[in-house]
């Protein structure tokens, strides 16, 4: 079933140090949750938590913020009931 009301991409540049950019689209306005988790699925950073309008939209991650080792993360969207995860890697 594909999700209609958003759509998640894959952030750029992948492999990144420090900075990537996660774009997302809303279809449907509402509750939008980004965040990133560890390969052990740990939450290691909430990068959106509040109600956005429909739009396309890009978030800068910085790991300056963060001690995070290299590695694999993923970033996950909610909005609206629904959920999509990708794989990013950040390589020091």
């Amino acid at each position: 079933i594909l999700n209609t009301q958003f759509m998640l991409y894959q952030n750029y540049p992948n492999p990144f140090n420090p900075n990537t950019v996660i774009g997302y689209q809303l279809s449907v306005g509402g509750y939008v949750q980004l965040k990133v988790y560890d390969i052990l699925g740990r939450e290691v950073a909430t990068l959106v938590n509040e109600y956005k309008p429909v739009g396309n939209y890009n978030y800068t991650f910085s790991t300056i913020n963060y001690t995070l080792p290299s590695g694999v993360y993923f970033y996950r969207l909610s909005s609206n009931g629904s959920v999509q995860t990708r794989k990013m890697v950040y390589l020091k």
